[in-house]
């Protein structure tokens, strides 16, 4: 309808930890002011560096599972012993101001936002080998031994998740991923459908 603004995209953007899924989205948010970040709510500590409500809102567990009950989550997921999830309120809001967000998940929480039925376009990200994977994790230095074998070995069952994603992404190297990550946001804001208004008004301009 003439005068409405456009809904804003969903970009859901899902990896095997250590990929570097995160090095991209803030890349890409970076210079991209039509693009927003969907902060997740996560029971998890915060790590040096973070602040809560940029990287993600850091809630108690007793905050989450009232979250939970009323339904305010669009999708939740456990990861490696914490809870994270995604304002449903909030995102919704957002995107019928017709901002773009990119939300930055887990496989779990991919597959209950397309259970949900929400309009959004699913982005994959993998690493050039298995091996680079590995050697990412160890660096970072962010996790013990631990945790850090626990994340290699759910790697396998989170890379096999690709096929249900809209485009895939080889991170081997940051600024080409980003370039490619560039071009699926590019094409999605031009779909036809998407600039049906856009196109209206020239046609109409027509004798």
């Amino acid at each position: 309808m003439e005068g409405r603004t456009p809904r804003g995209i969903l970009f859901v953007l899902s990896a095997p930890s250590g990929t570097g899924k995160s090095s991209l989205a803030r890349e890409l948010l970076a210079e991209d002011p039509r693009l927003a970040f969907s902060v997740s709510y996560t029971t998890r500590g915060m790590r040096e560096g973070e602040r809560d409500g940029r990287e993600y809102h850091f809630v108690d567990d007793a905050a989450f599972d009232s979250m939970v009950e009323r339904g305010d989550l669009l999708e939740w997921a456990h990861v490696f012993g914490k809870r994270y999830g995604t304002g449903r309120a909030v995102t919704e809001a957002r995107l019928g101001e017709g901002c773009d967000l990119l939300l930055d998940i887990d496989v779990q929480g991919a597959r209950q936002v397309r259970r949900s039925g929400a309009q959004a376009v699913f982005v994959f990200v993998l690493p050039p080998d298995f091996a680079s994977l590995e050697n990412r994790l160890r660096s970072r230095g962010t996790e013990g031994e631990a945790d850090v074998e626990r994340r290699l070995a759910q790697a396998r069952g989170e890379a096999e998740e690709f096929p249900g994603y809209d485009y895939l992404v080889v991170n081997d190297d940051l600024d080409r991923a980003c370039d490619d990550l560039r071009a699926v946001v590019r094409a999605e804001r031009l779909r036809t459908a998407r600039r049906d208004g856009d196109a209206r008004r020239i046609v109409a301009t027509f004798p």
